[in-house]
């Protein structure tokens, strides 16, 4: 476990967390500012399955973020076409504490490969701020069709060597 002065902790993500991971990608603020959803996020049977999955697989690195013993997040990496990417995921009621920004920190100490990848929508400044403190670079400007919004929309590209 790493731990930091926020006093979080990253655990290895156990099938017993999904429960209430997928509990907070059902909030629709969340999932707008994510964009890039699952089609139908709301089918959990669907969720369980997809992450059980993703636990059992040896290039995704899947982690629990704890707060005083309190699930608040998850964080993980895994890999696209040979490179390391990130994501997150904070409970809302936690936003605005740099919760995001601690637990990445924590994650790079412990993810040796780099460079490491991200992508965040155009408008999720917060999630851009989190990146940036952590030395990310955002490098170009993509454009997908965001499920949770049922539109075509940019994405920015950061990345950190």
């Amino acid at each position: 476990m790493i731990k930091s002065t926020f006093n979080i902790q990253l655990t290895p993500t156990k099938i017993c967390d999904l429960e209430t991971l997928y509990q907070f990608q059902l909030d629709i603020e969340a999932a707008y500012l994510a964009a890039f959803m699952p089609n139908d996020s709301t089918n959990k049977t669907a969720y369980i399955i997809k992450y059980t999955k993703l636990l059992a697989n040896p290039t995704v690195k899947n982690f629990t973020i704890i707060i005083d013993n309190t699930i608040v997040g998850s964080i993980a990496t895994f890999i696209i076409e040979n490179l390391t990417h990130i994501t997150y995921w904070i409970d809302k009621k936690y936003w605005g504490k740099g919760i995001a920004t601690a637990a990445l920190k924590n994650l790079l100490l412990i993810e040796a490969s780099r460079p490491i990848f991200a992508s965040v929508a155009f408008d999720n400044y917060s999630s851009q701020k989190v990146l940036e403190k952590c030395g990310f670079i955002k490098t170009g400007v993509e454009k997908g069709f965001a499920n949770a919004r049922q539109a075509v929309i940019e994405e920015f590209t950061y990345k950190l060597n």
